[in-house]
């Protein structure tokens, strides 16, 4: 969707990132005092969730910057840092849970950037290693016309060596990493899913075989890849299409250059519902085989998910038997029938995906 609005938070409108945004974007702002002002308009629209991808709010970042991913008790989590620098997305996909987790979902870039790169630096000097996303509550590259951001991230972590970024995205907006000095700290992956989950779930968004093209030419330029299969939508047929999805992928990029590929199956909180039913009228992904789970999303039965897993990783097996896999979010148990074994065994996730970094990336191992 096209931003046709942007609007300012008065107390940002003087910093400098404010100033270049407002350059390249090109449209008048308009100063409110408060963000509240803009969250009552988009509330009062007929669709929230489409006026809050129409509406831009520059604005600081109340909190910190970087946070370790939520995850659940009940669940195996990555242990993965997010660094939320914006917040929802100009992409259109059935099933964001961002349509729900805001209240009202609306289209923030942070320009508070010097506070940023001072968190980000201290976290960086620390003796750990980190594995740092930007792609939780944005697409990572969707910024890419109107931002320096990027670039410099990119720097940040080229110039140490025990850390890595992964910037995620749906886009082929790749064209400004070229030529960039990365020295393979930064991973640049995609999230994927078989065509006709493309062309019906996500509106906006680029055809599997754009980001495929667009992951062989980061891949050409040094770039380190990720893959993440998530959401997994399960319908009559989809066991073969996933499968010819993987056969794609191994086709357009090696898997030596791979540092993981995660697997997860569609889940949402039931308040996601309403809201599939009502933008997406066509779609039938909340209509399948659904339970509660344990942090109160809708899951599909726990067969099903297990049966889909174990297909996609035998297919990915085929080509690439040593890439790392791994399940975002499930229990031990979905595991063990899936792939034979439980993190644990190796140490843990987190502990699996630090090691698939330093392998891939170059890390240097934290002591």
């Amino acid at each position: 969707m096209k931003i046709k609005n942007v609007y300012i938070e008065a107390s940002a409108l003087d910093l400098p990132e404010t100033q270049r945004f407002l350059h390249r974007i090109g449209l008048p702002p308009v100063v409110i005092q408060h963000h509240n002002e803009l969250y009552e308009i988009i509330k009062q629209a007929s669709d929230p969730c489409s006026a809050g991808k129409q509406n831009l709010l520059l604005t600081r970042n109340q909190g910190p910057f970087l946070r370790q991913c939520p995850g659940t008790r009940e669940y195996i989590c990555c242990g993965y840092n997010i660094l939320n620098f914006a917040t929802y997305c100009t992409m259109d996909c059935a099933y964001c849970i961002l349509q729900s987790y805001f209240h009202p979902p609306v289209l923030q870039y942070f320009v508070n950037q010097d506070e940023l790169w001072k968190e980000l630096d201290h976290a960086l000097a620390q003796p750990r290693t980190l594995r740092v996303g930007t792609g939780e509550f944005t697409d990572s590259l969707i910024w890419e016309p109107w931002s320096d951001l990027t670039p410099g991230l990119i720097d940040r972590f080229a110039n140490q060596t025990h850390s890595v970024l992964e910037l995620k995205t749906k886009t082929t907006a790749i064209d400004r990493l070229k030529g960039l000095r990365h020295h393979r700290k930064t991973i640049i992956s995609w999230s994927l899913n078989t065509p006709r989950v493309i062309a019906t779930q996500e509106r906006a968004t680029t055809s599997l075989h754009a980001r495929l093209r667009a992951a062989a030419q980061c891949a050409s330029w040094g770039y380190p890849l990720a893959f993440h299969f998530d959401p997994i939508v399960l319908y009559p047929g989809c066991e073969k299409e996933y499968e010819e999805v993987i056969q794609t992928l191994f086709e357009h990029v090696g898997a030596d250059n791979i540092v993981w590929i995660s697997m997860g199956t569609f889940r949402f909180m039931p308040a996601l519902q309403t809201i599939v039913q009502k933008r997406f009228a066509q779609s039938d992904i909340v209509y399948g085989e659904f339970v509660p789970g344990l942090d109160g999303k809708m899951r599909y039965f726990k067969p099903l998910r297990i049966d889909i897993y174990r297909r996609m990783v035998a297919a990915i097996n085929e080509y690439a038997p040593d890439t790392t896999v791994y399940l975002c979010m499930e229990d031990e148990h979905v595991w063990l029938k899936s792939f034979g074994f439980a993190p644990e065994a190796k140490g843990g996730l987190p502990a699996m995906l630090d090691q698939s970094a330093i392998r891939h990336c170059g890390l240097v191992a934290c002591t």
